[in-house]
C-alpha cells in the first residue's frame, strides 16, 4: 500500500459514468488513506446522482464551481462554490447540475468504502491514469 503525500489528478485513474466523472485522490490504495476517501467530481449540465445512501459512511461535500441543487433527508437547496454539505451515514441524497457548466464538487467520506462501491457498478467505466476520459459507446 502506499504512502504518497501528493496526488496529482493525473496519477489516478478515473470513473467515468453517464452523468460525469469521479478522480479518487485519497483512497487506502492511492495512497494509504485508512480513514478517508476524497475524490473530485464533475458532473455535467443537466445530470445528475439519484437519491443514495452510503450506509457505512459520512459525506462532505464541498462544492468548487458551478450551480446545482443538493437534496439531504428530502430537503432540497440550491448549491454553489465555497458550500459545503454534510451527509450523515445512511442519509438519503442526491446532486443535480441545474447550470450550464460543470459542476465540480469534493465529495470526502468517512470511512472509505463507496468508491469501491461506485467503481463496481456496471455503468462505471475505468480510465486509466494519464488518459482522458471519453465515453466509448
Amino acid at each position: 500500500m502506499p504512502e504518497e503525500n501528493f496526488i496529482s489528478s493525473g496519477d489516478v485513474s478515473t470513473q467515468l459514468f453517464d452523468w460525469g466523472t469521479l478522480k479518487w485522490m485519497a483512497t487506502p490504495d492511492v495512497n494509504g488513506s485508512e480513514r478517508l476517501s476524497a475524490g473530485v467530481v464533475n458532473l455535467e449540465p443537466g445530470k445528475g446522482h439519484d437519491i443514495h445512501t452510503h450506509p457505512d459512511s459520512d459525506e462532505i461535500l464541498y462544492f468548487i464551481s458551478g450551480e446545482g441543487e443538493q437534496t439531504v433527508a428530502g430537503e432540497t437547496k440550491e448549491v454553489g462554490p465555497g458550500e459545503m454539505i454534510y451527509i450523515p451515514a445512511g442519509v438519503e441524497h442526491g446532486t443535480t447540475n441545474t447550470g450550464w457548466e460543470t459542476l465540480q464538487l469534493l465529495a470526502v467520506y468517512a470511512p472509505p468504502g463507496p468508491e469501491d462501491v461506485l467503481a463496481d457498478l456496471p455503468e462505471c467505466e475505468i480510465v486509466p491514469a494519464g488518459e482522458i476520459p471519453t465515453r466509448n459507446d
